[in-house]
């Protein structure tokens, strides 16, 4: 990636690229920004989409309205692919591990009840249906709110506040031991 970024830095000066660029990176990177979590992710998505405009220098004749058009059409298409890619691994947003860990400033004994009580939280997941496994992975690992999950597993998000209800109840029921 830190090739392309160079490559594209350099043709950046006085270019049709360039001048695309200086009209329109920052109205890519907020429109990008409201759709990735991680600023260094979407800086990424915007490189990438001037990226693809090296290669289609037959955009070069197109109106303004027509060219950012190209860009946003293009940038939600990046979106895409990052969240596609995004699901298929777990990530961590650089200001993340910037920060110290909570368990850092506890004491040996409190980071030793502390694990204990998320290994027995954990197995107690594991005793839960899948399917309110997947809700709460959703909801509490993801950050999805009930309309996002209801729309990913095609389903009412009435329909995803009453599993997720229950998949909450049955944990504390489990966890607690009643």
């Amino acid at each position: 990636m830190e090739d392309n970024h160079s490559r594209l830095l350099a043709t950046l000066d006085e270019s049709f690229v360039g001048r695309l660029y200086h009209q329109h990176a920052l109205q890519l990177m907020s429109y990008v920004r409201r759709h990735v979590q991680s600023r260094e992710d979407a800086e990424d998505i915007v490189l990438e989409v001037f990226l693809a405009i090296l290669q289609q220098q037959g955009r070069v004749h197109w109106p303004a309205e027509k060219q950012l058009a190209w860009l946003l059409r293009v940038a939600s298409n990046k979106i895409a692919d990052y969240h596609r890619r995004a699901g298929r691994r777990s990530t961590i947003s650089l200001d993340e591990t910037a920060a110290v860990p909570e368990d850092d400033r506890q004491s040996p004994d409190q980071q030793a009840l502390r694990a204990e009580e998320e290994r027995l939280l954990r197995e107690r997941l594991g005793q839960l249906p899948e399917s309110y496994q997947m809700i709460l992975q959703l909801r509490f690992a993801h950050g999805l709110r009930a309309t996002e999950i209801a729309a990913r597993l095609h389903k009412s998000p009435g329909a995803v506040r009453m599993v997720l209800a229950r998949a909450l109840n049955t944990l504390r029921e489990k966890y607690t031991g009643r």
